[in-house]
This record gives structure tokens, sequence and C-alpha cells, in this order.
């Protein structure tokens, strides 16, 4: 299906949002993303509830590219639930953040990523950094549970 969401982005920071958009259509992976502001709008849009009350919830999306920090709730307590639901948990969740704080690192894959990723400071390894991401969970990865039956 061609309008299915591909990729979430979930990110506070206007610049970081901006630079990752740059970076996925640098790599010709721009079609099909949902920007996110905080975690809470997050869960509202997997759970197609308030304002996304119309979002269609029958096909999951390929990737979530989730922040750490960021306001209402953080990227660890999204993480949590999406985990803990049987029919989001197979969702592939890369935690794309500045923290290099080892708590931080452990506590995502206590509660399930599937990756955790520190945000190059350079653009051009963040270009490279999302490439690999896309490459690996876009087309190499087989995405279990994206479309319901």
């Amino acid at each position: 299906m061609e309008n299915e969401v591909e990729i979430i982005l979930v990110e506070d920071n206007p610049n970081d949002m901006e630079l990752a958009l740059r970076a996925l259509k640098k790599n010709n992976i721009s079609n099909n993303i949902v920007v996110l502001g905080d975690g809470e709008q997050a869960l509202d849009y997997l759970y197609g509830r308030d304002e996304f009350a119309d979002t269609d919830q029958s096909v999951n999306p390929r990737l979530i590219l989730l922040d750490l920090k960021l306001p209402k709730m953080d990227g660890l307590e999204v993480l949590k639930v999406i985990k803990s639901d049987p029919e989001k948990k197979m969702i592939p969740v890369v935690m794309l953040t500045s923290s290099k704080e080892e708590s931080d690192v452990v506590e995502s894959y206590r509660l399930g990523v599937n990756s955790y990723i520190v945000k190059p400071v350079d653009f051009d390894n963040f270009v490279e950094a999302i490439r690999n991401i896309g490459f690996y969970w876009l087309l190499m990865n087989e995405c279990a549970n994206c479309k319901k039956e």
C-alpha cells in the first residue's frame, strides 16, 4: 500500500528533527514519514487517539526513530508502552539520541529497544548513520507484524 507510514520520527528538538529529515531525504528515505514532537503524541498516533483518531490502525509502521529526552513522556516510557503491547511490540524501535549515558543505554535495551544510536554531531556522519539505519531496517530487515492480516 503506497500510503503506509514507514517511519515515525519522534523528536522534540526542531533542529535535530530538521537534521534527521534532511538526512533521510539525502538518502532517498523521505517517503511516508510522520514526525511527532513528544512521547504522548507518539502514543496517541500509534493508538489512534485524540487528534489521530482517524489514522489507520490496521498497519504498523516499519520503524520508529525515538528520541530519549522528550517532553510530556520520555522515550523510555514510550518504549515501555510499545514493547509491552502484543500488537505493537514487534515494531522495530531505534533510540536516536544524544545521550551516551550507560544507564540510558542499559535501560533502553532492558525495555526492548532494537538499536541504540548516539546522534553524531557532524552532519556528514549523521547522514551516514541515517543511511545505515534506513538501509538495514527498511531494506534488509524483514519486518514482523508490519502488516496486519
